[in-house]
């Protein structure tokens, strides 16, 4: 509801940025945990939020998320909360014998820390948590090793890979599996002892134009890099899985999710392009489509390649729930694309 105090962690990421956006312009009153005050200075300071007031948006230090009780006064008076921070393989490195401890440790004690801070609060009446497509999918049919005609929702769940961990990317899928559980797990050990409920928001491969990137490098980051990459001219060691969805999309099912109409104590998907999914080297027909003047003068070489692995995901209950068609992967890659060509002819 408008005017509610709402916690989000994981303020300065791709979704998260997105969606405290969203949860400002839909009205809420936003208080924002940050692990150090420079990240807190670096959202103040973002032109796209120069007009908002501090009496709607204000900041809150958590350094540890480990840490017990770490939530316990950013929680109060607080009525909802979207967790979306955790550490992800694209910017948060780890020597392959830490990962266990950088990845899978940080999600679990991270959101059953901020569970148990909301059963403190007993103001909270619901909790978004950010998991991630790949618990849904098996993972070796993301990683194309085994074919399946099977059809994932939001109700599949995988078992998580063991360590020792074949690389970031495998200890990160461990550590969104693990925190699901974990946090499926207490809601069901707490559910005659608290006052909300819990839905978890499950994103595919997350594109569209990151804001807090202000350089075109920094634009070829994170998961846009899985798709811009390719029209830059790299070319792909592997297949990756044929889910996408638009970053406003995954991030306004995360503020949409509030609406206490919404059933509580289920998942979500965000992935757009029904059963047929994305084609990852659509990209460049796309790229050739919109900007012919930046592939002419070589801007966008458009000569990578990115095979595709295909699975079959249905998200059409997330469209049902909250009324939206989720946008194409044209829309993506023009997103993407677009802010790209734009920072390099500032030359940024």
């Amino acid at each position: 509801m408008a005017g509610d105090l709402t916690l989000i962690t994981g303020a300065t990421g791709h979704i998260g940025f997105r969606a405290l956006r969203y949860a400002l312009a839909q009205g809420y009153t936003v208080r924002a945990a940050v692990r150090s005050e420079a990240k807190a200075k670096t959202l103040k300071s973002h032109p796209l939020l120069k007009n908002i007031s501090s009496s709607q948006l204000s900041f809150i230090t958590v350094p540890d998320f480990q840490a017990m009780g770490a939530f316990d006064e950013a929680v109060k008076g607080v009525k909802y909360i979207i967790h979306l921070a955790s550490p992800i393989p694209f910017r948060d490195g780890a020597d392959p014998k830490d990962q266990h401890k950088h990845f899978v440790e940080p999600a679990i004690e991270g959101t059953v820390n901020l569970l148990e801070s909301a059963k403190k609060a007993g103001t909270v009446k619901r909790v978004v948590i950010t998991s991630s497509l790949v618990c849904n999918v098996p993972v070796e049919v993301q990683f194309g090793m085994t074919e399946s005609d099977e059809t994932y929702t939001a109700e599949s769940r995988i078992t998580s890979p063991s360590e020792p961990y074949a690389n970031a990317f495998f200890a990160y899928i461990a550590s969104k599996v693990e925190a699901l559980a974990a946090a499926e797990e207490w809601v069901e050990k707490n559910k005659s002892s608290i006052n909300f409920d819990v839905i978890h928001v499950h994103p595919a491969y997350t594109i569209g134009r990151d804001d807090l990137a202000i350089t075109s490098e920094a634009v070829n980051e994170g998961t846009n890099s899985t798709m811009l990459s390719t029209v830059l001219g790299d070319h792909a060691p592997y297949g990756k899985t044929s889910n996408t969805v638009h970053v406003d999309d995954a991030a306004r099912v995360h503020v949409f999710a509030l609406d206490p109409h919404v059933a509580g104590n289920q998942s979500f998907l965000t992935v757009s392009g029904g059963r047929k999914g994305t084609v990852w080297e659509d990209s460049l027909e796309i790229a050739k489509k919109h900007f012919p003047d930046a592939v002419a003068d070589g801007t966008l070489p458009v000569n990578g390649t990115a095979p595709t692995v295909k699975n079959f995901v249905d998200a059409s209950k997330t469209e049902k729930t909250f009324g939206f068609e989720f946008k194409s992967y044209e829309e993506q890659v023009v997103s993407v694309v677009g802010h790209y060509v734009e920072l390099k002819q500032k030359g940024l």
